[in-house]
């Protein structure tokens, strides 16, 4: 618990001194211009968790659980649970996945295809999400100042290598070093067992063999990331910074790159604005402009997200109800 805390410490003291550095009146205005952009955001975002539900449905496999595969409006409703939890509580970007697995495991869904269907889900994710930054940073070349060809490559090579590594270590037995595990974790946690773990491996290489379904989920996944451009744009409107689409698509894409890079911070606190500030500023758009922005886009994540932690609890209230 410690770490979470010190992070959410780091974070909030970056935010404040960006905020101060910019301006904390300017910044006000901005935000107070750009806040009517915050409700049509926040129906695009209940789009964008919708697309990715779908992404995550086809990923599980379009035979979990037989006949009695969950609707697509239930994944969507665990989505939206597994993104509060992710965006909102201090829990590195894992809690709501492990929290997804559970619930779709609860409505019938075999715990090896869940959790296999899940790791193929956020690698599928973060696969598009590497394309998506390879875009931005190539409109960045055709439309921002030159010379920034060095931290390009090497961003792009950092980042392609993370995910060869992670794919790599699934082809290789990441799911097989989870089954051994699974006998001493079963000590301390009773209701684990090491039957529901087997299997693991075999599965996630199944689903992977499944080329339609991946570009089907591909597609999804890279459709949410893409419509965040038009939410940027709105706002840099709305605060009379230019209708350029193009520096929406790469502040957009970027900034988003930045965030997930910040995973280990809470809500990515601090990483974001600072990820917005840098890259705004090639643009010419100044400081207190892009920590606004950042600041309407959480005010857009607690609209999403704080609905979505309500929806888990009452699904746990009424779980423990069924069962006393």
């Amino acid at each position: 618990m410690l770490f979470p805390l010190l992070a959410i410490a780091v974070g909030g003291g970056a935010v404040i001194a960006l905020a101060t550095w910019a301006g904390v009146q300017a910044i006000g205005d901005e935000v107070w211009r750009a806040g009517w952009v915050v409700a049509p955001a926040a129906l695009l975002g209940v789009w964008q968790i919708h697309a990715s539900a779908l992404a995550w449905r086809i990923s599980v496999g379009r035979d979990a659980a037989g006949p009695g595969r969950p609707r697509a409006s239930r994944y969507f409703r665990i989505r939206w649970m597994r993104e509060a939890v992710n965006n909102l509580l201090p829990v590195a970007q894992l809690g709501g996945n492990i929290l997804g697995v559970r619930l779709l495991v609860q409505r019938g869904v075999p715990v090896a295809t869940a959790t296999a269907g899940t790791t193929l889900d956020i690698t599928v994710e973060v696969v598009t999400q590497f394309i998506y930054t390879a875009a931005g940073f190539a409109v960045l070349g055709l439309t921002g100042p030159p010379g920034g060809a060095p931290w390009v490559i090497g961003t792009l090579g950092v980042m392609g290598g993370c995910i060869g590594g992670f794919i790599a270590a699934q082809r290789f037995g990441l799911m097989r070093i989870i089954e051994a595990l699974m006998r001493p974790l079963a000590r301390v946690f009773p209701g684990l067992t090491i039957e529901t773990a087997r299997g693991l491996h075999a599965e996630l290489m199944r689903l992977q063999r499944d080329t339609p379904a991946l570009l089907a989920a591909g597609a999804w996944h890279l459709g949410a990331w893409v419509s965040g451009v038009a939410e940027t744009w709105a706002v840099l409107w709305a605060m009379g910074h230019g209708d350029n689409l193009a520096a929406a698509f790469v502040i957009e894409s970027l900034g988003m790159a930045a965030r997930s890079a910040g995973f280990a911070v809470p809500g990515a606190l601090g990483v974001q604005e600072g990820g917005f500030v840098l890259v705004a500023g090639l643009y010419g758009i100044p400081a207190d402009a892009a920590v606004a922005l950042s600041m309407v886009k959480r005010a857009r994540e607690i609209l999403v997200c704080v609905p979505g932690l309500i929806m888990w609890q009452w699904a746990e209230g009424r779980r423990l109800l069924r069962r006393g």
